[in-house]
């Protein structure tokens, strides 16, 4: 009779426990999340409100209500960041950000609505806006890209690979409107490469060929421009005395 007995209250206890913690969790799950419940971790560069005005959920909000993936979304694109993860906690109460930004290797510029918007660019051809970027501990850039638009990230990820691969120093890297491409080679000066993407594996290929032909002898001062639109039939325009 005892152990029948001890044993009914055990489960009575463990019932209650059951409906306590349950109840619990259910107002947890029901309490409003608002700035000071935003932990975010991994930048010290962005701050709650800038979680509050780069997502398109009100706030205050239910926590049960918080869309993660949406607001995961958000932020990777309006922040520029390379990732993002969000997630909802009871304990602590609030939603946990974990930021993992992007490391800018050149200036940016881009053309929005006839405005012009500067910036920086990352490795992977991706801009990212200036207040997304601490800039105090940023490293000096020596390259700059001018006309940034969507289309031009993979192109512009190639071109920098290309950039580590044979050395060069390219300092200016320009898009005009319909796409045609310019580079500025410390030593090569001006170097067109026109509108076939197709091809910049094989024109800086011959862009580090001809720069080490001409260090030979010492060529490359008497250069005004350098034509590789076709990268088989290069047209070098020289200085005229």
């Amino acid at each position: 009779m005892k152990n029948k007995k001890g044993i009914k209250n055990r489960s009575f206890f463990f019932l209650i426990s059951f409906l306590f913690l349950t109840s619990l969790l259910s107002i947890k799950t029901l309490k409003k999340v608002d700035t000071q419940d935003i932990r975010i971790s991994g930048s010290e560069l962005f701050a709650q409100n800038d979680v509050i005005q780069n997502s398109s959920l009100n706030f205050p909000i239910r926590l049960i209500f918080v869309e993660t993936n949406l607001l995961e979304k958000e932020l990777k694109q309006n922040l520029s960041l390379k990732n993002v993860s969000v997630s909802r906690e009871l304990f602590p109460f609030g939603l946990k950000v974990q930021i993992n930004s992007r490391t800018p290797i050149a200036y940016g510029e881009r053309i929005l609505n006839d405005e012009k918007i500067l910036g920086f660019i990352d490795k992977d051809g991706i801009f990212i806006n200036k207040q997304n970027v601490d800039e105090k501990n940023l490293k000096k850039l020596t390259i700059k890209v001018f006309g940034w638009k969507e289309k031009f990230k993979k192109i512009l990820s190639e071109i920098f690979i290309a950039i580590d691969n044979y050395e060069l120093e390219i300092v200016k890297i320009t898009f005009s409107s319909d796409g045609f491409l310019t580079v500025e080679e410390k030593d090569l000066k001006t170097i067109f490469l026109g509108l076939k993407p197709n091809l910049i594996n094989n024109q800086f290929q011959k862009i580090n060929y001809l720069k080490n032909e001409f260090k030979k002898n010492n060529f490359s001062k008497k250069i005004d421009n350098i034509d590789l639109t076709n990268p088989d039939k290069p047209k070098i325009k020289v200085f005229k005395p």
